[in-house]
């Protein structure tokens, strides 16, 4: 049984993110790049990543991923064109092009918002979540805002890595405190270098 979802220009507006896209749940690509931080797997179906993460195991990926736009089956391919140019960019010192990679995620107004806010958050320069909540749009959401990194299926693409406790120290992160450490030093570095 194949569902069908209709995705309008309400349900997602801002860069990067997929709009006007009408989706099946029909069969999406699969890739598992090598990277510094360990494997790096992608679910992504025509040119808009699903879900992302430090794994390579697809079943820690697909929870993540919206039941309206979860695939059917999953194709393995070698390559995802720019989607992962963007992952061996960012590997080799430029973050940007992650940042134009088309992602589709499904949620509520808040939440959406804030993966929005996300991808505007400057490499190698974190937010706090209180900071992070304010500009999502309510600073007394930091909860809010928190669970909205935790729920965030698109990790590199919508970088919730790039949000730190007040204090400064990392807090949480689904792919491990030694990924997240390792993705603010590559920016930090990075930015050092330009």
């Amino acid at each position: 049984m194949t569902s069908q979802y209709k995705m309008t220009s309400q349900d997602f507006k801002g860069k990067g993110m997929a709009v006007g896209l009408t989706e099946t749940a029909g069969t999406a690509q699969l890739l598992t790049m090598a990277t510094p931080d360990g494997p790096f797997t992608i679910i992504a179906r025509d040119g808009v990543v699903l879900a992302s993460g430090w794994t390579a195991e697809v079943h820690e990926l697909t929870g993540q991923i919206h039941p309206a736009l979860l695939p059917a089956a999953y194709e393995s391919v070698e390559h995802l064109g720019a989607i992962s140019s963007a992952v061996e960019a960012f590997y080799a010192g430029d973050p940007a092009p992650a940042m134009n990679v088309p992602v589709l995620q499904r949620s509520g107004p808040f939440r959406a918002r804030a993966w929005e806010v996300l991808r505007t958050v400057s490499p190698g320069a974190p937010v706090t979540y209180t900071e992070y909540a304010a500009l999502s749009g309510n600073s007394k959401a930091v909860r809010a805002a928190a669970s909205a990194c935790a729920l965030n299926a698109a990790a590199l693409f919508v970088p919730c890595h790039r949000v730190v406790r007040t204090d400064g120290t990392l807090g949480g992160f689904r792919w491990g405190l030694k990924v997240k450490e390792s993705l603010l030093a590559r920016e930090k570095q990075g930015l050092a270098a330009v």
